[in-house]
């Protein structure tokens, strides 16, 4: 799949079927968020595989995160505060933006968390104290069948390119000769 076929498939996946995700996906997942750029090349990221059942259904007590223990993988993506200081929540961001976008690749269903228990996650997953928490990620299989096409043809409710985007000056629209 392409990039681009990619990140116009990918859907927040909040239903999971029990097929376990195979080890060569997964390191492919995890790959795609080793090799991501970060400031510095400081690499401040620390990725935690939950499979473990019941520490998914102590990870999903949060308000919006009760399908966590449906989905057979959780990464928790954590951030070096000491190694970067000022960077480590954008730079693991953007690793786990690879990672989506490689489960997305890989015919894999994914959803960001950002509603979480830090405290929480910290202490079931013995997380240290110079690592924050930035997001967790399911990844599985959707429990409806992910058809590209469909997936492709079908519009998003999402703002316009011209709503989102300005040229040489904010608020301007790019020229067309």
């Amino acid at each position: 799949m392409e990039v681009y076929d990619a990140m116009r498939a990918r859907t927040s996946v909040r239903a999971y079927a029990q097929t376990p995700v195979s080890a060569d996906s997964l390191e492919r997942i995890l790959e795609s968020g080793r090799i991501s750029p970060s400031a510095m090349n400081y690499q401040p990221w620390h990725f935690i595989v939950v499979k473990d059942l019941e520490k998914r259904k102590a990870m999903s007590k949060a308000r919006y995160a009760g399908f966590l223990k449906e989905a057979p993988v959780v990464i928790v993506g954590c951030g070096d505060k000491k190694r970067s200081p000022e960077w480590h929540v954008v730079d693991t961001t953007i690793a786990l933006q690879n990672m989506v976008m490689t489960a997305t690749a890989e015919g894999l269903g994914t959803c960001w968390i950002g509603s979480f228990d830090e405290n929480l996650i910290r202490n079931i997953l013995k997380i240290p104290d110079h690592l924050a928490v930035v997001a967790l990620l399911a990844v599985g299989h959707s429990r409806k069948k992910l058809d590209l096409m469909a997936a492709l043809a079908k519009s998003k409710s999402r703002k316009r390119i011209s709503e989102v985007a300005s040229y040489e000056e904010f608020g301007l629209a790019e020229k067309r000769a």
